[in-house]
């Protein structure tokens, strides 16, 4: 009777096994490459900007200057003609790359004139 151990079940008798291992230096060429195939897809998907070398059409605007006691909401509720204070608010804070609807005495705001 012979003793068989579970290694030797899945063994391949004809093919010997693979004694290939990665030196140090190695293991860095293959992380060199992998870091420079990363680098070349960045690369190729970044072509592909939308950027022009042309400046877009600005919106006709008005310079308003905030006063004590203004708010973001008083300014655009006086600027909207159609009544519509929400998207008001919107474009003057895209406009004028507000984070917040916090204002500042003395702070000059672009507002959108139709």
């Amino acid at each position: 009777m012979s003793t068989m151990t579970i290694d030797q079940m899945f063994q391949s008798s004809t093919r010997p096994r693979s004694t290939v291992r990665l030196t140090r230096r190695g293991r860095v060429v293959v992380v060199m490459l992998a870091l420079m195939a990363v680098l070349a897809v960045g690369i190729v998907v970044a072509a592909g900007s939308v950027a022009t070398d042309k400046a877009g059409t600005p919106e006709p605007s008005a310079v308003v200057m905030v006063g004590p006691g203004d708010t973001l909401w008083d300014i655009a509720a006086a600027a909207a003609d159609d009544g519509d204070v929400a998207s008001m608010i919107d474009r003057i804070s895209k406009l004028n790359a507000l984070d917040s609807g916090m204002l500042v005495s003395g702070q000059r705001l672009l507002i959108p004139v139709d």
